[in-house]
């Protein structure tokens, strides 16, 4: 298992420990919040395969990541939603199976740090 530095892990967040262990990878300052799951294997298809979760992501309650799926940079993933495919940098994910709902966003901080209004850009407190 390797996570980045600043990784935020809920104590009730399920990483993957049994078969494939070293098949997590974390970027630096993700959030990974209360019952997540983040799986590396998946015994009834027989897939043992490395989940990486790029910097500055926001994984949500009760999430699951299916073995195998990375993730890109600066994502938020939607409580409860089930990731199954690669997520692309930049992007809100929602819904099982997870879809893009939003592109072009920043997150920093464990929040969406810039919103564009009427074209420009702003600041959210706290980025």
């Amino acid at each position: 298992m390797e996570l980045g530095k600043g990784v935020r892990l809920s104590y009730k967040a399920n990483l993957d420990k049994s078969i494939n262990p070293r098949g997590i990878h974390i970027g630096d300052d993700t959030w990974v919040l209360a019952g997540a799951y983040v799986l590396a294997h998946d015994h009834c298809r027989g897939i043992k395969a490395d989940t990486y979760i790029g910097s500055n992501c926001v994984i949500g309650i009760a999430s699951v990541i299916m073995p195998g799926v990375r993730i890109g940079n600066e994502v938020v993933v939607g409580a409860s939603s089930v990731v199954t495919k690669d997520v692309p940098d930049k992007c809100i994910v929602v819904g099982n199976p997870a879809r893009i709902i939003k592109t072009g966003i920043h997150v920093c901080k464990g929040k969406l740090c810039k919103e564009e209004l009427g074209g420009v850009k702003v600041e959210k407190s706290g980025c």
